[in-house]
């Protein structure tokens, strides 16, 4: 048996914009890459109903351009599995990477693009009515709040573009955020200025409370005055930011104090030959075509790694 037979060059962990492109370089520089992913292509992008600001598509839902991103690594016969991988055991030659399903997958290289997850509030009521009421998806549930009240809470580009979405469905709609102006970019805050929706500023929810029937109201408290209201709702769409999923993250790696990895400009950890690229990267800026270039940038450097390797 030759000895190599079974042994990837490159393991892509994670099918969001940066590991697809990823992907996508490996394959043109014709290495033996399988990229790891355990839920659906595209990440949070996925889950986004308009996409405006990726460079060559004016306007494209998350999903299709996902599907494009994904169609287009599969064109130069990127392998994708349906798993999880649950640990990272580097290794002097080779890496290991263990996967849920009990199988282990050997590499020379590996790609960590395994994004984030979404923040939680952390306030009573909001586990508890998960799916009831309290969502972090406006296009996966918002058909479900058509001509009722929802409240949307954050204030970033995300926060902003699911409260615009919500708006076209919804009876009315609160903006909620803890600060007097938002992080979103100036054109998303011009459309949420000029639309019907009410911002409620200065402000954090206490508690989401519910009967049988699901939600109904959440407590707020001004955070200038400290004076507490209710606002009644039956929706509360959640979007204050990404946790990043760090819990594969091998020893060796250095993070910085939010959990995200820190490399240098060719997206290289402290651990030869192993690589993060997209959310769970520092940065100054999360965005598609960011993570998508980091994408790329490391698996170009990966490339290099493998080829000096081996010769």
């Amino acid at each position: 048996m030759n000895p190599t037979e079974g042994i990837y060059d490159l393991i892509i962990l994670g099918a969001g914009p940066a590991g697809l492109t990823a992907g996508l370089y490996a394959m043109r520089a014709i290495l033996k890459t399988i990229l790891v992913e355990r839920a659906t292509h595209g990440g949070q992008v996925a889950i986004t109903k308009g996409v405006e600001n990726y460079p060559g598509f004016e306007d494209i839902s998350g999903l299709d351009l996902s599907d494009k991103l994904l169609h287009h690594a599969q064109s130069y016969g990127l392998e994708v599995m349906r798993d999880e991988a649950v640990a990272i055991k580097p290794g002097a030659d080779l890496h290991t990477v263990v996967l849920s399903s009990g199988r282990a997958l050997k590499a020379h290289a590996v790609i960590i693009a395994t994004g984030g997850n979404p923040r939680r509030l952390g306030v009573r009521g909001e586990l508890e009515y998960v799916g009831r009421g309290v969502s972090y998806c406006a296009k996966c549930d918002g058909f479900f709040f058509q001509n009722r009240v929802v409240t949307v809470v954050g204030g970033g580009d995300t926060a902003l573009e699911e409260a615009l979405y919500l708006a076209k469905l919804a009876s009315k709609v609160y903006l909620l955020h803890r600060r007097d102006s938002f992080r979103a970019s100036r054109i998303l805050q011009k459309r949420i200025h000029e639309s019907n929706i009410e911002l409620v500023l200065n402000s954090e929810i206490t508690e989401i409370c519910a009967n049988e029937d699901g939600v109904h109201s959440i407590d707020v408290r001004d955070l200038l005055t400290g004076n507490r209201r209710t606002i009644a709702t039956e929706g509360v769409f959640i979007f204050v930011g990404l946790l990043p999923n760090n819990e594969i993250v091998p020893p060796g790696i250095k993070l910085d104090s939010a959990g995200y990895a820190i490399t240098d400009e060719k997206c290289a950890t402290d651990i030869p030959g192993i690589y993060v690229a997209g959310d769970l990267r520092t940065k100054f800026a999360k965005q598609i075509v960011i993570a998508a270039a980091e994408g790329c940038t490391a698996a170009l450097a990966a490339a290099d790694y493998v080829d000096a390797k081996k010769n």
